[in-house]
């Protein structure tokens, strides 16, 4: 592959042209999901936010730590991601 650097302006501007533009993450995907080794999506357990003296002490328990997301939603949330190394 070319270096950039070292071709003059008017050659640069045809480099650029002719390669294809970078992807960008999401950022929020990217603070809020995880991708295991296998290729699935880890995330935090919803429901924790607030309204915990109402919910049962099982309840509580079980939402502790992560879980896996559903496939059809793990399907969007790899396409917000286009360099995760199992998308």
């Amino acid at each position: 592959m070319l270096s950039v650097k070292n071709l003059d302006k008017e050659k640069q501007s045809i480099y650029n042209c002719l390669t294809m533009p970078k992807l960008k993450t999401k950022s929020s995907a990217k603070k809020r999901f995880k991708v295991t080794k296998s290729g699935k999506i880890k995330m935090p357990q919803a429901g924790k936010r607030h309204g915990m003296i109402k919910r049962t002490n099982s309840q509580i328990r079980k939402q502790r730590g992560t879980t896996i997301m559903t496939k059809q939603d793990s399907k969007i949330v790899k396409s917000y991601m286009p360099y995760s190394l199992r998308g």
